[in-house]
């Protein structure tokens, strides 16, 4: 006969048996409940993503493939190609009633950018009126942060102008002249201030170096009235334009079969101007921190195209005035209130123009032995001609 304790023990047991098959089958079905979820959102994820094309039958069609391939702008991929702006201008627009807007019919096709200071004031004007009536846009860098003085002038309201103390035009251009910023001119002019234009006309000067092929050039300086630092740029009467430059004598000879600059292939920093296509090039080319832009004439060629002998010049039926004048780096203190000290740092200004040379020059061959894809055009050709 059986005790009350071991029926009540076997009673226990199978009862404890039963409760550890119902955690076991329990574990199963939300193991099992948890997967198929995961699986089942995973699917749904990839039918939600391909709504879209479904609901307009392209899901497989030439069309889905081509946009899936087509290039877009960082950042646009999720707007329709119709919205998306690519590149912006310099054109003024009207605060109020559009239609004045469509006064102005033929758009800009090039731009003017000067670095002024307001001493200059009435050589800049001079400037700025002669290719203002060209139709180019005029952009002016104040690196006196003067503006306001400029006001009384009929065209000021009519130019741009961007303000920043003790820089030069080659901080200014890094910044303000992007290349998707002037994608819609076809000329870049990038000037200094001290610059005599009577000789000079815009819309000539273009004709000619579009009909040469010239991407980078300059207008010639007048030997007699200009300060000239090298001789490539100095103007000779009876030609429209030259390539090159000869020297006989002395270190750096230059002859006919000569490649290299500054006998030719070259244009000074000073009054240089640019095709669309050779700015985007050069735009990279200026380092952040350079803001002189010293060393970079010699390196200049490398967006000209193609080959810089034939792709860069100096026009001299279209010439300027160098005047030479003190810009950067001269600055006017009051020591009190009837008399001024006149600072003049232009000296350490042409230190650090050395210093930035070298430091470019550095850049330059550190990324030519770097650079494991890029081939130097220029070397080969070189080596060829010579």
């Amino acid at each position: 006969m059986n005790s009350p304790f071991s029926i009540s023990a076997f009673s226990d047991s199978k009862n404890r048996l039963y409760l550890y098959r119902i955690f076991i089958g329990l574990s199963l079905i939300c193991f099992t409940y948890f997967i198929g979820s995961a699986l089942i959102a995973e699917d749904y994820k990839e039918k939600i993503s391909k709504w879209p094309m479904e609901m307009m039958g392209t899901e497989h069609s030439p069309k889905s493939n081509f946009c899936r391939n087509q290039c877009r702008p960082p950042g646009s991929e999720s707007l329709p190609e119709g919205i998306i702006v690519r590149t912006s201008n310099f054109e003024l627009r009207p605060l109020w009633d559009s239609s004045l807007a469509k006064e102005k019919l033929k758009p800009s096709l090039n731009l003017l950018a000067i670095a002024v200071g307001v001493k200059q004031k009435e050589i800049v004007n001079k400037t700025v009126e002669k290719f203002l009536s060209n139709d180019f846009v005029i952009m002016l860098f104040h690196y006196d942060g003067i503006v306001d003085e400029w006001s009384d002038l009929r065209w000021n309201n009519r130019v741009i102008h961007v303000s920043a103390k003790n820089q030069t035009k080659w901080w200014f251009a890094k910044r303000f002249l992007h290349p998707d910023i002037v994608a819609e001119y076809d000329y870049i002019f990038l000037w200094d201030e001290d610059l005599d234009v009577e000789n000079f006309n815009p819309q000539r000067y273009i004709n000619i170096i579009r009909s040469e092929g010239l991407e980078i050039s300059q207008p010639a300086l007048d030997p007699v009235k200009s300060v000239v630092h090298h001789p490539i740029t100095a103007r000779r009467k009876n030609e429209i334009l030259h390539r090159r430059f000869y020297k006989s004598k002395g270190s750096g000879l230059c002859d006919e079969n000569s490649t290299t600059p500054p006998c030719t292939g070259w244009v000074e920093m000073m009054a240089p101007a640019f095709s669309k296509a050779a700015w985007q090039c050069v735009w990279y080319m200026i380092q952040n921190d350079l803001i002189h832009a010293w060393g970079l004439d010699r390196q200049m060629g490398y967006c000209a195209q193609g080959d810089r002998v034939k792709n860069v010049g100096v026009v001299n039926s279209e010439y300027i005035v160098h005047l030479g004048l003190p810009t950067l780096g001269v600055l006017d203190k009051n020591k009190e209130s009837s008399e001024q000290l006149r600072v003049d740092n232009r000296p350490a200004v042409r230190r650090q123009s050395f210093i930035e040379m070298q430091k470019f020059s550095q850049r330059w061959s550190d990324a030519v032995n770097n650079s494991k894809c890029w081939i130097d055009m220029y070397k080969q050709t070189d080596q060829h001609r010579n």
